[in-house]
């Protein structure tokens, strides 16, 4: 027979029950939050759709521990990484550009940083449906961090590219697993703390500036960029910076494998159907935290098979066509992912201009930069007049 299930959501699912018994686990439930879930897939999949409100009542039954600040710490330590490892090009450009015999495209290490960025969302992105959240979110740091330290030792400007696109390819990854890992543990009261996760994009920064304030500074490590021979042994300031934020990304790699072991996600686990992991997941973190936690693998089962979640081969063209068309759905969902495919296109196109110009901002001589500002504020000014 079939029962409505209250959901996290306000709305109601009908699911199919075994007995009476699956009928009270299942609307042993109250954690009913008012709105509406645009992501709801009561329509394509009913018993991945109840799967999933059991889930999240009870993350939110558990609600916010010890181990979410870890998380916060870990991730955010990811999120900064990202930030200082994908920064790094824009300051190192021009001395290593000046190395290399001023030989290629002045800005081709921004081409690099961002290419390999895309590449490696898009990669990592779907890559972590087909072998999971962990490893991608491992992995992905380790390639940047080894890909920084190498590119610190690059014997030519078209190497140095490659080795930036690698850092870029990893860091791209990472980028968008920090917040996917972080959020499928949030409980629904504290999903808002995703946004803090800006601070440490802004502390990243801040530590790449000191750490190129050490290197880039002193006369000893960079050639005067007026002259014209700069030759490697007195120009090392741009490799030592890369050198120490390839090793200081490695370190945060083994710590966050090794003091703070990431389990598998729920929600991945869920997708998976693997219940049984799943239960014993959530069953430990609340045991753990002396928090309560009614979800039973009974409860699980009795709301059916969820469908299919990949294609005939995980390693295929078929694959990528079954997690692509899970973004477009329904007509919501597919609107919600343009939007923020969107948004991020514009950040795109914004972020990137300010870190072209700013190398040469930073190393062109004072009157150059004032004569350049004064222009753009009289231009600006003529156009708002």
């Amino acid at each position: 027979m079939a029962t409505k299930l209250p959901s996290r959501y306000g709305k109601e699912t009908q699911v199919e029950e075994t007995g009476a018994e699956a009928k009270s686990q299942m609307t042993a439930d109250d954690s009913v939050h008012k709105g509406e879930d645009i992501l709801a897939m009561q329509d394509l999949d009913p018993a991945l759709n109840a799967k999933m409100h059991l889930v999240n009542n009870a993350i939110d039954e558990i609600g916010w521990t010890n181990y979410h600040w870890k998380l916060f710490v870990l991730n955010g330590f990811g999120y900064a990484v990202d930030s200082l490892i994908t920064l790094i090009q824009s300051n190192i450009a021009a001395p290593a550009f000046k190395e290399f015999g001023s030989v290629g495209y002045a800005n081709g290490q921004n081409i690099a940083s961002y290419a390999g960025l895309l590449v490696g969302a898009i990669f990592w992105g779907f890559g972590a449906d087909i072998i999971g959240r962990r490893w991608a979110f491992n992995v992905s740091l380790f390639i940047c961090s080894t890909a920084a330290i190498v590119a610190g030792a690059a014997p030519s400007w078209p190497s140095l590219g490659f080795f930036v696109a690698l850092v870029g390819f990893g860091g791209g990854g990472n980028l968008v697993l920090d917040t996917t890992v972080f959020l499928e543990y949030l409980p629904g009261n504290k999903q808002w703390v995703l946004t803090l996760m800006a601070c440490w994009w802004g502390f990243g920064q801040a530590i790449t500036g000191f750490i190129c304030w050490g290197f880039l500074v002193p006369k000893k490590w960079n050639c005067d960029l007026e002259g014209v021979i700069c030759p490697r042994s007195s120009n090392m300031g741009w490799r030592y910076v890369y050198f120490t934020a390839g090793a200081l990304v490695f370190v945060l790699s083994v710590l966050r494998v090794t003091i703070v072991r990431l389990k598998e996600t729920p929600k991945y686990q869920l997708t998976e159907g693997d219940d049984a992991a799943l239960v014993q997941n959530l069953q430990s973190l609340a045991k753990r935290y002396n928090r309560p936690c009614s979800l039973t693998l009974e409860q699980l089962e009795a709301c059916g098979r969820i469908q299919g979640t990949h294609g005939d081969s995980r390693f295929s063209l078929s694959e990528f066509k079954v997690h692509l068309s899970g973004l477009f759905a329904t007509k919501k969902i597919g609107l919600s992912t343009t939007l923020i495919w969107l948004s991020w296109t514009l950040i795109g196109l914004a972020y990137p201009l300010f870190y072209v110009f700013l190398s040469y901002v930073h190393w062109a001589p004072l009157p150059l930069v004032l004569s350049l500002i004064i222009r753009i504020t009289a231009r600006t000014w003529r156009f708002v007049v």
